[in-house]
């Protein structure tokens, strides 16, 4: 299999058509590819739960906003770099809604240690993280596509032997099938989940694009 770090760059027909804020389809299809990636951005620069669901939110509608003026350009900067530029403007304004409670807190207490376990800086950290992140998200999108096209059993059968990287016999034990149907299974579930990558692939040509500039 290709390595997983080619896999989804972008999808410029997803990306087309949510210029449709009433493409309620496109829409779900868009954040259920990116969400994971978002939060975990905003869960590694060190914000909460809570915080990093803000994040995915505002994230979504910024890029909602952008898509008026959606235009393809080839040679202008990558839609992964964009949408990391948008992930860290919203991360950073969380960080700036905690500054008021600090200032308060500084005025409350009479030591300087407690100034909210100094509150975390959104640093480079996180940023530095983004590929490898990008790379296991979209990977996992593909994965969530393959779901729907196999049966349960099949793909328990899949993750047991090419995931989990059980030996074949163990799998048939436990699934009660022989070592060929083992064979069988992984067979035709690898080869519908290479095709929903290449189909992914070919929906995510966009590589390079430009939108109306987001504000920070």
């Amino acid at each position: 299999m290709k390595d997983e770090g080619e896999l989804i760059p972008t999808r410029r027909s997803l990306l087309s058509r949510l210029k449709n804020w009433d493409d309620q389809e496109s829409w779900r299809d868009f954040f259920d590819t990116y969400w994971r990636l978002i939060f975990t951005a905003a869960r590694r620069a060190g914000l909460t739960e809570a915080e990093a669901q803000d994040v995915v939110q505002e994230t979504v509608i910024s890029v909602l906003k952008s898509m008026g003026n959606f235009k393809y350009h080839s040679t202008q900067g990558s839609f992964k770099s964009w949408l990391l530029n948008l992930t860290s403007w919203r991360i950073s304004d969380q960080f700036r809604k905690r500054k008021p409670q600090v200032e308060h807190r500084r005025r409350e207490t009479s030591t300087r240690t407690e100034t909210i376990n100094k509150l975390v800086d959104p640093s480079l950290d996180w940023q530095r993280t983004w590929d490898a992140d990008w790379e296991r998200n979209l990977m996992q999108a593909a994965i969530d596509r393959l779901k729907k096209r196999v049966d349960a059993r099949a793909y328990q059968i899949f993750d047991l032997l090419v995931f989990k990287e059980w030996e074949v016999s163990r799998v048939a034990r436990a699934m009660r099938i022989n070592r060929a149907q083992v064979y069988i299974t992984k067979h035709r579930v690898s080869k519908l989940l290479k095709e929903e990558v290449a189909q992914i692939q070919k929906e995510e040509q966009l590589r390079a694009w430009s939108v109306k500039p987001a504000t920070s």
